[in-house]
């Protein structure tokens, strides 16, 4: 279950305040050559380059933040043939969660089958899977927008740092996204941190806390090296004692806006879940799911009537198992407005997720990685929208996304105690090429923690400095092709002969 179900939320009552409405004027839904270039804010919409209404209408394609290092479902079909699909069934749009982990140099992915399918993806680092899976979204006419879901691959987290990741890694790693996909306009913009929740607030004028601050800086240093993208900014928890779901409650925008350098950049993002994720007050509530448009209204969708900025529902999802959910699912996409009546002056969305493997929603695939659940997916049918004309291929950036970057010679090391006997230990060390080009020759390092020696070692030659051990290759065992692996042995005494750390460099 790699979505976490989140903690029923204590949600204070209060009075639904009335919200202003604003009239929209009808839009013209049969544009399909909308999309083209980047895309800014008008009021409540989304324009793109030419100037003509866009509607984000896609689907989460979750992995990059979990351990795995890269979009889920590759182990069972190609990533081609997933974004084909997408686009069959209507989604323009992929919102695709990552870590900070895959900004890590030579970070690797793992759970990629290479046997018939994605094997253009062989030997590359998670970043460099990142470039291909934009480079062919465009090329189909699908938009990314990258959301920062994760400071770490360990879980999501209430700040926009934590004590590993502090503030400054995050901008720095926004700020190099920013810059790899510069003039490639299939990334068209950046969602700055997932799910901001208490402790996290809005307008308080903390700055350890206030993320309305934290987004404003963000979002600058965001722009200033890309200033074409547009930022989403997602909501906190909690406003004024008034509780709701993590980074679903924008109440605060009334009083404290963001305020970014560049204009027209700025999309507020919600987040609104049904009972499978967690209990709320108003789905007990008499008038339910009458009641529902007035909650949306308080917490994120005054924003749009009130032509303040376009609002985009980035999360929304059900396993759709209670009667309850099926109803609030409906309603909910009534309250976005349906492409045929509004065009593209309606809320924007994204649907929590494409991938069956989110314990507490499932996904618009069944288990199969295959099977369209149609139920789901007819739901959204009428808020679906126009996709968009293929991009003109890959722009600038690391020999351009979806190049592996111009190749790159790199190994990695996995070093493993086989038998312990007190006495003495044996391990093996596989060694892999995780870079671009085929290795030549490896060496290996690690440094024990005690008096441990090498009494014998095979398929490879050493030296020993105290407790730090360097194996190099043997000349039958240097040459390793992209992707490919080898492994040497050794034996050593005393026994305790594991390590922490070990690292490979190609020679």
């Amino acid at each position: 279950m790699f979505r976490t179900l989140r903690r029923a939320l204590c949600v204070a009552a209060a009075l639904l305040l009335p919200l202003a409405g604003v009239q929209s004027a009808r839009a013209d839904v049969a544009d399909e050559a909308a999309g083209a270039g980047y895309w800014h804010t008008s009021g409540r919409q989304i324009l793109d380059a030419a100037g003509k209404p866009v509607r984000i209408a896609g689907v989460n394609w979750f992995g990059f933040e979990t351990a795995n290092h890269v979009v889920h479902g590759l182990w069972a079909r190609d990533y081609k043939s997933m974004i084909d699909q997408m686009k069959s069934l209507g989604y323009n749009t992929i919102r695709m969660p990552y870590s900070d982990d895959i900004l890590k140099p030579g970070t690797m992915p793992d759970s990629i089958n290479h046997d018939g399918k994605n094997t253009d993806l062989r030997g590359l680092t998670s970043l460099q899977v990142l470039d291909r899976i934009v480079a062919y979204a465009g090329q189909s006419g699908l938009k990314i927008v990258l959301d920062r879901h994760r400071p770490d691959a360990a879980g999501q987290s209430a700040l926009w740092y934590t004590a590993s990741v502090p503030e400054s890694t995050w901008i720095t790693n926004l700020k190099a996204l920013a810059t790899r996909y510069k003039g490639n306009s299939t990334v068209i913009g950046i969602d700055l941190h997932n799910e901001p929740h208490d402790p996290a607030c809005w307008g308080c004028g903390d700055t350890s806390r206030d993320w309305r601050l934290a987004a404003q800086r963000a979002g600058n240093a965001v722009l200033s090296a890309n200033p074409e993208l547009l930022i989403m900014v997602e909501g906190v928890q909690s406003y004024n004692g008034t509780n709701g779901w993590w980074g679903g409650n924008l109440m605060g925008v009334a009083q404290h806006p963001v305020q970014l350098d560049v204009p027209n950049r700025l999309v507020y993002s919600a987040h609104d879940y049904a009972t499978s994720v967690a209990q709320q007050s108003w789905f007990s509530d008499p008038s339910f799911p009458a009641n529902m448009p007035g909650i949306w209204d308080k917490y994120w969708g005054y924003i749009f009537k009130q032509n303040i900025a376009p609002v985009w529902l980035g999360e929304f999802g059900t396993t759709l198992q209670p009667s309850v959910d099926q109803k609030w699912l409906a309603e909910l996409v009534k309250y976005l407005r349906s492409t045929s009546a509004y065009g593209a002056d309606s809320f924007h969305w994204t649907f929590w997720s494409w991938n069956p493997n989110s314990g507490d929603t499932g996904g618009i695939l069944k288990d199969d990685w295959q099977t369209i659940d149609t139920v789901k997916d007819g739901y959204l049918a009428s808020v679906k929208a126009p996709g968009f004309d293929p991009g003109p291929g890959p722009g600038p950036g690391p020999g351009g996304p979806g190049d592996p970057g111009g190749g790159d010679a790199t190994c990695s090391a996995a070093y493993t105690v086989g038998s312990d006997w007190g006495g003495g230990f044996n391990a093996e060390v596989k060694v892999t090429n995780t870079g671009t080009l085929p290795l030549k020759s490896w060496k290996v390092t690690w440094t024990w923690s005690g008096s441990q020696k090498v009494t014998s070692m095979w398929n490879a030659s050493h030296t020993q400095n105290g407790a730090t051990v360097t194996a190099l290759s043997a000349a039958h065992n240097g040459s390793v092709p992209v992707g490919g692996s080898t492994s040497f042995g050794l034996g050593g005494a005393p026994g305790g002969g594991g390590v922490t750390g070990v690292s490979c460099t190609a020679t």
